[in-house]
């Protein structure tokens, strides 16, 4: 048979996932360190996992209600109100998903006509493109510079916006960049969305990673809470990558729709993993800021600017530190707000793909 002809002609002409092949190759590798996807360096807190194991031991196997469990989305409401002073009604505003990527795929799914347009900015999320095109739309990808600290600026949100844009992704805090969006940066997005009817689909799964300040949603803006869609879940916040916990929140209108494509395709998100999700709502602030102070070990602030705290993991901080500073020279001029060894910075900047690196943004080019 020529399954080519059978198969679904949009979904054969997307690619498969570079990074994702590296999950095959990594079972069979012991030792390795994967450094494909973001995943937590910690296993789920023992609270967590035992309310998880008590809910099997009870026999607590069957079926949820579609949107999940009352009791989770009351916890995961008072969550968002307690975390990020974000309010939504458990009952009609909030689905239980299969992890944040299943969020991701309904929100598309319910937002998008043949043909629609989705702004994504990149370097981002490997799923975003793909699942724009699963449902039909056309992926306008935004290249984020170095210079604006991989920030979305509403002068390249204005140039991408056309009369066939339905959605713009906001992946932040992001994955690779690491960059954030502070409120003035969402208020001058919100400025350039305000005569047009573009829905964000606002992906916040490393929402509570942020260092120094507090995470703010676009959702916080009231302005834009009835256009946007939250995406959230439990992967990264409380190290559940492998329970597959996620939600959704946003206008009743939409998450009934989104509600009835769960229903259909889904049925409900695992029990077993709900249960376990009560638990890290309800009593794992804890473990957030536990797995935050652990992750910043390595990193020292000082004016705005991270430095590592350890010299042998300098090389990977050089480039960064060289931008900051306008280049090599200054960075080596500037007070010695280190404990490093200044032979030793010279001796790497010497070398030649890390002084390339340094250096791109003095010859124009930008770090990339």
């Amino acid at each position: 048979m020529n399954y080519e002809t059978i198969l679904n002609q949009k979904i054969q002409g997307i690619q498969p996932s570079g990074i994702r092949k590296f999950f095959d190759i990594l079972e069979e590798m012991k030792d390795a360190i994967s450094l494909g996807i973001g995943e937590p360096d910690f296993v789920t807190p023992w609270h967590i996992r035992d309310a998880g194991i008590y809910s099997l031991e009870r026999g607590y196997t069957k079926y949820t209600s579609n949107a999940g469990m009352a009791e989770l989305r009351r916890e995961i409401a008072s969550y968002l109100d307690r975390r990020f002073g974000l309010k939504y009604d458990y009952a009609s505003q909030i689905l239980v998903t299969v992890g944040g990527s299943e969020a991701l795929d309904l929100s598309l799914r319910v937002l998008l006509n043949p043909g629609d347009e989705v702004i994504i900015p990149v370097p981002s999320f490997v799923c975003y493109g793909p699942l724009t095109e699963m449902a039909g739309g056309v992926p306008v990808y935004v290249e984020l510079k170095a210079e604006n600290q991989f920030r979305l600026t509403p002068e390249q949100l204005k140039a991408a916006i056309t009369p066939r844009t339905k959605a713009l992704v906001l992946p932040f805090p992001s994955n690779p960049t690491g960059g954030i969006m502070e409120r003035q940066d969402l208020e001058a997005l919100a400025q350039v969305l305000r005569d047009t009817e573009i829905m964000v689909v606002s992906d916040e799964i490393y929402a509570e990673l942020t260092y120094g300040q507090r995470h703010v949603s676009m959702a916080n803006l009231e302005e834009m809470y009835d256009r946007t869609i939250v995406v959230n879940g439990f992967s990264k916040s409380h190290a559940m990558t492998g329970w597959r916990m996620g939600y959704v929140c946003g206008p009743a209108p939409i998450v009934k729709q989104m509600l009835k494509l769960h229903q259909f395709g889904i049925m409900s998100a695992p029990t077993t993993s709900q249960y376990a999700a009560i638990e890290a709502m309800r009593n794992g602030d804890g473990d957030i800021e536990k797995m935050r102070d652990e992750l910043k070990k390595d990193i020292v602030y000082k004016d705005g600017i991270q430095y590592p705290r350890e010299p042998k993991d300098l090389p990977r901080f050089l480039p960064r530190l060289c931008e900051k500073y306008g280049g090599p020279e200054r960075f080596l001029a500037a007070p010695s707000t280190w404990n490093y060894d200044l032979h030793e910075i010279r001796r790497l900047l010497d070398e030649g793909k890390v002084q390339d690196m340094a250096t791109k943004k003095e010859k124009g080019g930008g770090a990339r």
